[in-house]
Formats: C-alpha cells, sequence, structure tokens
C-alpha cells in the first residue's frame, strides 16, 4: 500500500471513529433499540468508491474495533460487526453491477446493516420474535441510507473536483 493511500485510510478510519462517537452524543431514538444514523459510514461509502472493497473493509472492522474498545462492549462488537459485513457485501455487489448510484448503494447498505444486526439479534437473544423490528429497522435503513447516499455523493463529487484542479 502506498504511503499516500495508507494515509489516507488511516485517516478515514480515524474520522469513521469520531462520527461513531458524535453519532453516540446525537439524542436519536424512535422507540427502536440500537437505531442509528450512520454517521461512521460516511468514511465506508468513501472509500468503497474512492479505493476498493479491501480497503472499505478494513477501515470498518478498525472503526468497529476501536469503538468497542473505548466506548461499547462485547454485544455492541457483535451486532456491529454482523451488521457492517452483510452490507459492505450487499454494498459490493450492487456497486459492481453499475446499476445503482452511490446513493442507492449507500441505501442498500443501510438496510443490510440493519438487517445483519437483526440477524445477529435473533441468535443472541434465541428468540426470532425480534425480527418484529424488520419493517421499522427497514424504513429507518432506507431513510438514513439515503441521507448518508446524498451526503457522499455530494463528498465524492466535490474531492474529485478538487482532485481535477489540483492536476491543472
Amino acid at each position: 500500500m502506498r504511503t499516500e493511500k495508507l494515509t489516507v485510510c488511516a485517516t478515514l478510519a480515524a474520522t469513521a471513529m469520531i462520527l461513531s462517537y458524535i453519532e453516540s452524543l446525537i439524542p436519536f431514538f424512535f422507540g427502536i433499540p440500537g437505531m442509528k444514523l450512520g454517521l461512521s459510514n460516511l468514511a465506508v461509502v468513501f472509500a468503497l468508491y474512492t479505493y476498493g472493497g479491501k480497503e472499505a473493509l478494513t477501515i470498518n472492522i478498525v472503526r468497529i474495533v476501536a469503538v468497542a474498545v473505548l466506548f461499547g462492549n462485547v454485544m455492541s462488537l457483535v451486532f456491529s460487526v454482523s451488521g457492517a459485513l452483510l452490507s459492505l457485501v450487499l454494498m459490493l455487489l450492487f456497486k459492481r453491477t453499475k446499476a445503482f448510484s452511490v446513493m442507492g448503494v449507500s441505501i442498500v447498505g443501510g438496510v443490510a446493516h440493519n438487517a445483519g444486526q437483526l440477524i445477529a439479534a435473533v441468535f443472541v437473544v434465541k428468540n426470532y420474535k425480534v425480527a418484529f423490528y424488520l419493517p421499522f429497522l427497514i424504513i429507518a435503513g432506507l431513510v438514513t441510507g439515503f441521507i448518508i447516499g446524498i451526503i457522499s455523493n455530494e463528498v465524492l463529487k466535490r474531492i474529485k473536483v478538487r482532485q481535477e484542479e489540483d492536476r491543472n
């Protein structure tokens, strides 16, 4: 990995950690346990479109482990990893089809993240009745994925413009 790429990826991992922490400070509760805005996914989506899946996965895993160690617990680690892995796999697949915009890929990621966490919850609590939350989590994933997609798309456009200006 080139030094520049390594530096940017480390910065993205740190940014994702900071966004996770900021998100924990925002009083965001709609009656669904564990529902969050997914601000750290800005860094993941950016990495996915700028560098690729391996880097996005690395950034996400570093963020999840660091945040769990600093601010969470083992259960937060289990739920975060399950949501993040399913989310990233599906975002990669949808991105590769080239049929979906950044926003569409982000929406898929938001819904998949919630589904992955719900799957983990079924195994952890050993009760499939937690699946009752699925419709609400799908809606939450659609909304938050849409918001993160809009912001990610704008950041990617602005970075591209900046890079083109630097070349000239």
